[in-house]
């Protein structure tokens, strides 16, 4: 067995963990960028583990509080444990978007740390989205389309890194690290990771929320490709959130059979 492969890709999913997260990581977990590059393919196996916080979240709640009170206790903790990261990324995308008309208008906006009208917004729809998507399921669906929607919205996101071009030229722009083109290897990788995720839901319900993720997903790259000719950092958080938006509601949709 290769344990230095085995040591070095644990610690490219450490890095990922650390660039996406609040969680602790070990000392010995390197910074450099070129690691965090390859360690993009593991954006969806991170976002399997801030779908499990959530979900036991959620199974600890409801042994004491409604289904609503745990919708709500399970969101606080993927908020609490990822940091608002892409939430932050939603709401500065579209800011910009919304009050842009050219791309360096809107990358100027995009760059400014205040939240815009816009920004409000698509952050309260968001949040409110997800809270009444997730009460809308069974409960017994709730841990498991939460572990389901982290991941395979985090690798609608990465397929950005592998089909857009990065647009930002500042060195000390969030996304720079993962500017590189994600390889068709390393996208299969990140993909199976999200696959992963959807093992614990009915494949017919699983299948169609990942179609209306997908349709989302491929709509937004369209507006980046088309105001920016490309992604940044703030276009992957947009993405991630969108399309567990769209995932869930793939879930609860009620499909004619």
């Amino acid at each position: 067995m290769n344990f230095g492969f085995l040591r070095r890709e644990l610690e490219y999913f450490l890095g990922a963990v650390r660039f996406f997260t609040r969680l602790p990581v070990p000392a010995w977990v390197g910074h450099s960028p070129a690691a965090l590059n390859q360690a993009a393919r593991y954006f969806p196996a991170v976002g399997l583990v801030v779908g499990l916080i959530g979900g036991l979240v959620y199974a600890l709640a409801t042994l004491f509080w409604p289904k609503t009170v745990a919708v709500l206790l399970s969101m606080a903790a993927t908020l609490y444990a990822t940091g608002a990261f892409h939430e932050d990324g939603l709401s500065d995308a579209v800011d910009g978007l919304g009050g842009g008309w050219e791309k360096g208008r809107i990358l100027e906006i995009m760059k400014d740390s205040r939240v815009g009208s816009y920004g409000v917004v698509a952050l309260t729809l968001a949040l409110l989205g997800k809270f009444m998507l997730l009460v809308e399921l069974k409960e017994a669906w709730v841990p498991a389309a939460l572990v389901a929607g982290h991941a395979v919205s985090r690798f609608a996101a990465a397929t950005l890194l592998a089909t857009l071009d990065y647009v930002r030229e500042d060195a000390q722009a969030k996304a720079k690290p993962l500017a590189t083109r994600l390889s068709p290897g390393a996208l299969a990788v990140a993909g199976g990771f999200a696959a992963l995720g959807l093992l614990l839901l009915p494949l017919g319900k699983g299948l169609a929320a990942c179609l209306l993720a997908a349709l989302a997903t491929f709509w937004l790259a369209r507006l980046y490709k088309r105001w920016l000719g490309g992604y940044t950092g703030d276009c992957l958080g947009a993405t991630q959130q969108v399309a567990e938006l769209a995932f869930y509601l793939g879930l609860v949709a009620a499909w004619p059979v």
